[in-house]
């Protein structure tokens, strides 16, 4: 079976091929179609050909990266291999919901918008709800996404400030073996914070609200005492806060502010036998109106295929472990009992 997809623009044509046609030789691989150019005197298209199951998918596929391509972004082959293990699923009709709202716009002028329905969902949580905890693994855009959103209501004047903060879990005796002051040795544990402000706002806008108080970077401890009103306030790493430092921060919300917590709960930092004050959070809040608790997935990792692949890996060593561990415990009281 052939099916010629038309397209207006062969800009967002090279956009879906991708560099060196990296994205349809991923598609070709997967659903096991051909895929080429086609210009005739109708104009340029996609011509797939193959089993017909396998066509179908792969046109829809290729119609949901064209509304990509269309919104001037480029197109990753992470994105691809999202796409298609939607349309695998017979969830291609979830994607449309993807994408249509920019959040905000980089220095360099990339819009920043949800790629995936789980990041999507997260979204929609912090503009619906007081508070919100996104819990997930690395590159699901947790952190990123919640800046992108602290900027926005910073912009559209929904809030007066940026409040941004972590735990420095080191804070003891090797913190105090780094070089400078105190904001000197607490900064590499907020770099991933700046890294994002500047993304979004440029180092010298960014520097000019540093300076007006209208963004703050501190860790956690900073939070004791305070009463935060109109602000948008995100803890980061918050697998790393124990209970009692959770509940200090929760409890700093003031009026007309919004709170998002990040963390993941598989990376935790704290000494052993230290509970995670993330952990109990999602055990105590869940079913409060105005406090959502959204959890990512795999599939909403954002970052390089493998990040995805490690996380996979990782989660199915730690259930073997698990496992291993349960019968263990299970064959030392059989044995007592016995």
């Amino acid at each position: 079976m052939q099916k010629l997809i038309r397209l207006t623009s062969s800009e967002d044509i090279a956009k879906i091929f991708g560099s060196y046609d990296v994205n349809v030789r991923l598609i070709e691989k997967r659903l096991g179609v051909d895929i080429g150019s086609r210009s005739d005197s109708e104009g340029d298209g996609i011509l797939i050909d193959g089993d017909e199951n396998a066509v179908i998918k792969a046109e829809k596929a290729i119609k949901y990266l064209a509304r990509i391509a269309g919104a001037s972004a480029d197109i990753s082959d992470n994105q691809v291999n999202y796409v298609l293990d939607m349309v695998e699923d017979g969830k291609e009709g979830e994607l449309a919901a993807i994408g249509d709202d920019c959040i905000c716009i980089t220095t360099r002028g990339k819009p920043i918008k949800a790629k995936t329905l789980g990041q999507k969902q997260y979204v929609e949580a912090i503009k619906k709800n007081t508070i919100v905890l996104g819990i997930g693994p690395a590159g699901t855009g947790k952190t990123f996404l919640a800046v992108a959103m602290a900027v926005k209501a910073l912009r559209d004047k929904q809030v007066n400030r940026i409040i941004l903060t972590r735990p420095a879990v080191e804070a003891g005796e090797k913190l105090g073996f780094l070089p400078g002051d105190l904001q000197n040795k607490i900064d590499p544990y907020l770099r991933p914070l700046y890294d994002a402000l500047y993304e979004m706002m440029g180092a010298e806008n960014y520097q000019k609200h540093l300076e007006k108080n209208t963004i703050e970077v501190a860790p956690l401890a900073y939070m004791r005492g305070r009463t935060l009103d109109d602000s948008f306030i995100i803890l980061d790493e918050a697998q790393n806060a124990t209970p009692e430092q959770m509940k200090m921060f929760l409890t700093r919300l003031g009026f007309g502010s919004k709170a998002v917590v990040t963390g993941d709960l598989t990376q935790t930092d704290l000494p052993f036998g230290k509970k995670s004050g993330l952990a109990e959070a999602v055990k105590i809040l869940g079913g409060i109106e105005d406090i959502a608790i959204h959890s990512f997935t795999d599939r909403d990792v954002v970052r390089h295929r493998l990040v995805q692949k490690i996380i996979l890996a990782y989660d199915k060593y730690e259930r073997k472990a698990a496992e291993k561990a349960a019968e263990n415990k299970n064959q030392r009281s059989f044995r007592v009992n016995k």
